[in-house]
């Protein structure tokens, strides 16, 4: 590295193989594989590394899921299983201290990994000169020899509402507004809007779930929809889909919305807190992309020409995470792969690219959905001739144990290999990991079948699953 003197810093870097805009998922993934491929690297962060996921989004949300799993067990223990326990209260400071050190000893884990390769993490805002250089606020100009890589993540959407931080939220802030509500209206019903509702309805709101298609996780299996808000409702959680937000008026205690139904009619909800979860929307604004002869598409995402090496139509400056278009996913596992994949190639690797199609995807609402590979529908659609398979989690002793309901399906090329499993019901976010080497290893039913799942698991209805497919079944028929 060239290095010189500069105001306020110990040193400057004025060339570096890999410059990386953005420390997310995405971007400390690919710095920490590029420095242990050799490279130097120098990574521009204009908050904190770990981006959304780490500080507003994946692991505080799943903190507070779990805390409020442990909610609901107590209600279980008591009206299930005779067990006299009662919830006195909820500690909503000690909740939120817990959380955040959870999240602050992720954030110190992630600054040591990246002090530990010696990648040069500098805060401040960046943009691109050129096709090869970098401005950093605060720091100066930056040359890469090898590449730059954009991961700058994506921002909540906000169509014509404005967030408050208190009234309405997004799923940026909702995490951290004050307190917890005594209701709350939740507009949109992707894997985001549904994990918050059922969050807050664990924590004793009043919930209503609004989505605008017919169906909630409408890019999920139609059955997994169908479960999901068969067990939301058995919670309480008043869900209307086919519903549109016609306007949302802030009031001195709350929110008053105007619903339009699928019918026509125009229904009024009002909550406590409106939050809004209808999706993000990549950040481009002051990344300079034109200086580098790039420019978003219509959708704002800056699309690779080459899917294979997530390179764009400029050579050398590559794209991971949330900017990406589909069939990228959005996802922060997806965006470790894309990171590894991006420094593997600018070392002057071959690596294997992304199979989207094997990437998993979970809602961690309860109850939980996660599903890997096609949908029936969209198998069909490809022009498969589809065999499907399906058990529900009740057919088994333990998911009797567990009480909540849920199913396995399995789609697979009819006599051939496996497509999609789709699961819903408790833990199965902890379940498809077995699935996505399924789908990923191009499986058929029968390789599966001959492997013996342990009883009694909640597993064993993916085994059952496949045993039936594969003509083996022992507590159902093809």
């Amino acid at each position: 590295m060239t290095q010189t003197q500069v105001k306020g810093r110990a040193e400057h870097i004025d060339e570096t193989d890999v410059v990386i805009i953005g420390g997310g998922t995405g971007g400390y993934s690919t710095a920490l594989r590029a420095a242990a491929l050799g490279l130097e690297v120098v990574l521009a962060e204009r908050d904190k590394v770990g981006g959304t996921c780490l500080h507003r989004g994946c692991i505080p949300s799943k903190a507070m899921l779990h805390a409020a799993e442990l909610v609901d067990g107590i209600a279980e223990a008591r009206e299930r299983w005779g067990v006299k326990a009662s919830l006195e209260s909820v500690d909503w400071q000690a909740l939120v201290a817990t959380r955040d050190d959870i999240v602050a000893r992720n954030h110190r884990g992630v600054e040591g990994h990246l002090a530990h390769a010696a990648v040069e993490v500098v805060h401040g805002s960046a943009e691109l000169t050129g096709p090869r250089s970098v401005r950093i606020d605060g720091y100066g100009d930056v040359t890469a020899r090898r590449g730059i890589v954009l991961a700058t993540g994506s921002r909540p959407r906000t169509p014509g509402l404005a967030a408050d931080g208190t009234r309405v939220v997004t799923s940026d802030d909702a995490l951290f507004a004050p307190g917890l509500p005594d209701s709350v209206l939740v507009l949109g019903g992707g894997a985001i809007g549904v994990e918050y509702a059922s969050l807050h309805r664990s924590m004793g709101a009043r919930v209503t779930l609004v989505e605008a298609a017919d169906r909630l996780v409408p890019l999920e299996d139609a059955d997994v929809s169908r479960h999901l808000t068969r067990g939301l409702k058995k919670r309480g959680i008043d869900v209307r889909t086919g519903a549109r937000l016609v306007e949302a008026t802030v009031l001195g205690g709350g929110v008053r919305a105007t619903v339009r139904t699928p019918r026509g009619e125009v229904r009024t909800v009002e909550a406590e807190r409106l939050l809004v979860a209808v999706g993000r929307v990549p950040v481009t604004d002051g990344l300079g992309l034109a200086a580098a002869g790039l420019a978003p598409d219509r959708r704002g995402y800056v699309a690779p020409a080459d899917w294979s090496r997530l390179e764009t139509a400029v050579p050398g400056i590559h794209v991971v995470g949330d900017l990406l278009p589909p069939p990228s996913l959005g996802l922060a596992h997806a965006s470790f792969a894309e990171g590894l994949l991006v420094a593997e190639t600018l070392a002057g690797l071959r690596p294997a690219p992304v199979d989207y199609a094997a990437v998993p995807r979970v809602t961690y609402s309860a109850p939980q959905t996660a599903s890997v590979g096609l949908t029936e529908a969209q198998a069909r659609d490809a022009g498969h001739e589809v065999a499907v398979g399906t058990m529900p989690l009740t057919a088994v002793a333990k998911g009797m144990v567990h009480g909540q309901g849920g199913m396995v399906k399995v789609v697979t090329e009819r006599g051939g290999r496996v497509l999609g499993v789709h699961l819903v019901g408790p833990h199965v976010s902890e379940m498809i990991a077995e699935s996505q080497l399924i789908v990923g290893w191009d499986a058929e039913p029968s390789d599966v079948a001959r492997h013996i799942h342990a009883h009694p698991t909640l597993s064993e209805a993916v085994g059952e699953a496949f045993l039936t497919l594969a003509g083996r079944g022992l507590h159902q028929r093809a």
